[in-house]
């Protein structure tokens, strides 16, 4: 099985992504690793990426989750997948793949940025992220306001795991 756990920058992926798999004993992937060095530059720069600077990092994660499945790995993969249409390249394998959307107000996820440091995404393309967001209607839905424990606990009773 792959848990894609989704949302925008400072929702928490990294964090939630990396204590669900480790509470189920899986591998753990984060969707920046991905990217190529242009795009990490750009967002460097507050430049948000365009559907085209998407595309190369879509398909290679496109194609690890296809590997993924046919090793019979268990992965976790943070990954924002804002759009329905980026969505589509990596809900694939029927029912082998689940989505985990961690939904947080922007005031509390532009709070979480603003303490961040080290890390490329900037709070200035917080509001990008969410105009480009198209929420999902077939995830499992999170509050990010709870603590990280709580929502992890809540993914793996909702998915039964």
């Amino acid at each position: 099985m792959i848990i894609l756990v989704m949302g925008v920058s400072g929702s928490g992926k990294t964090t939630i992504g990396q204590l669900l798999a480790e509470s189920l004993h899986w591998e753990f992937r984060d969707a920046d690793s991905f990217h190529s060095p242009e795009n990490i530059e750009k967002m460097r720069h507050g430049i948000p990426l365009n559907d085209l600077d998407r595309m190369p990092w879509l398909l290679a994660m496109q194609q690890a989750i296809q590997d993924w499945l046919q090793e019979n790995k268990n992965v976790v993969l943070a990954c924002s997948a804002l759009k329905d249409s980026y969505r589509q390249y990596l809900l694939i394998g029927d029912e082998a793949v689940k989505l985990v959307y961690l939904k947080g107000s922007f005031e509390l996820i532009k709070k979480r940025l603003q303490e961040r440091h080290h890390h490329f995404m900037s709070e200035k393309l917080l509001k990008s992220q969410f105009d480009t967001l198209e929420e999902p209607s077939d995830a499992i839905s999170v509050d990010v306001s709870q603590s990280p424990e709580e929502i992890v606990q809540n993914i793996i009773t909702t998915l039964g795991i």
